[in-house]
């Protein structure tokens, strides 16, 4: 069964404020067994705008991930989030058909790398040139599909109609595939025919809540 995702950006404030949300959440996320793969750290944003911090949350499947931020244990810390800071927030099915095919093996590290990607595409049809000619530099720099499209839902803000979130066996590896002659490549495929918000994230090893 496909995972859950919660990707919330957000501009944070008034962070003495938002310290008193992030407290409030962890119930929530333990109930849902919503476990944090980036919170913060190092990020840099290669296409595009996003807000200033990034969260990405992994639950169970789709249904949980919404159920947790409809629940009474969210809502009740959702209005320290607000009075502190803005945010676009999306909850995403994730994805499980096929991956990229794995040539090499980069290093790991002890923090994962994330691409995380909100794309409105023009022309589906040339889209799809891109969408081959990306799978050889996600298979040799170690990618996996977290999202793909799929089902979604915007519950706050606002951000592009397609949704993608690739994980790296670390942050360098997620830089070193964007920044590869061979996706430059396949990229040049994808300009003109869609638009994109991307980021690349360094993945959470605090606490899992």
């Amino acid at each position: 069964m496909a995972k859950g995702y919660w990707l919330p950006q957000i501009d944070v404030s008034n962070p003495e404020g938002y310290k008193a949300y992030m407290a409030a959440t962890p119930p929530a996320h333990e109930k849902y067994h919503g476990v944090a793969l980036v919170r913060g750290g190092k990020s840099e944003v290669v296409e595009g705008h996003v807000r200033a911090r990034c969260v990405l949350r992994e639950f169970p499947d789709y249904g949980a991930a919404l159920a947790c931020y409809r629940s009474d244990e969210y809502q009740k810390a959702r209005p320290l989030r607000l009075a502190n800071a803005a945010c676009d927030f999306v909850v995403a099915e994730g994805y499980d058909g096929p991956q990229p095919p794995v040539s090499t093996s980069p290093p790991a590290a002890a923090n994962k790398g994330y691409w995380i990607g909100h794309v409105d595409v023009a022309e589906p049809e040339g889209y799809k040139a891109y969408v081959a000619a990306n799978q050889a530099p996600f298979g040799y720099f170690g990618a996996r599909f977290l999202v793909r499209a799929g089902q979604r839902e915007v519950t706050e803000g606002k951000v592009r109609a397609r949704t993608v979130v690739l994980e790296f066996p670390s942050y360098d590896a997620a830089l070193a595939c964007y920044r590869s002659p061979s996706y430059q490549a396949a990229k040049k495929l994808r300009d003109g025919v869609a638009e994109a918000d991307l980021v690349i994230v360094e993945g959470h090893g605090g606490a899992r809540f």
